[in-house]
């Protein structure tokens, strides 16, 4: 995979995936930059979130289940020193549907131990939680 990003000025930087979409990101005016687009730290906190999102679907999809609602929270913790790396992070899938927990906490579970990219190229703690047809917030205590 490669990419090519183009210097736009200031801190803004902008350029197309492999796959043929445009990405724009910048720095807010507090760092020099324009707020044109999502800094770069932002993006790897969505990027983290939606890709072991997509994984959760893909696995329960696979299962035959019909997942109703899905939406995620994700909370990073960066270091105050530079290069202010993520730390820890806290994803929370809010996940509604006649799904039985254990395979939504299998899905979890595979892709926090085989299938996200991402969140395995992050060196930070990766805590897992999920709710599941609006009950209340459960850790995942074995991973």
């Amino acid at each position: 995979m490669k990419a090519t990003l183009n210097w736009d000025g200031g801190m803004a930087f902008s350029g197309k995936t492999e796959s043929g979409h445009l990405v724009l990101l910048d720095a807010g005016p507090e760092s020099g930059g324009e707020n044109k687009g999502p800094r770069p730290p932002e993006v790897l906190l969505h990027a983290a979130a939606v890709c072991t999102g997509m994984d959760i679907v893909y696995v329960l999809e696979k299962m035959r289940l019909k997942i109703d609602k899905f939406f995620i929270e994700i909370e990073g913790i960066r270091a105050t020193e530079h290069p202010k790396r993520f730390t820890e992070m806290s994803i929370i899938y809010h996940i509604n549907g006649k799904l039985p927990e254990d395979k939504v906490k299998r899905a979890i579970k595979l892709s926090s131990e085989t299938y996200c990219t991402v969140v395995h190229s992050i060196n930070a703690k990766v805590q897992y939680k999920y709710s599941l047809n609006e009950e209340p917030v459960k850790k995942m205590e074995s991973l």
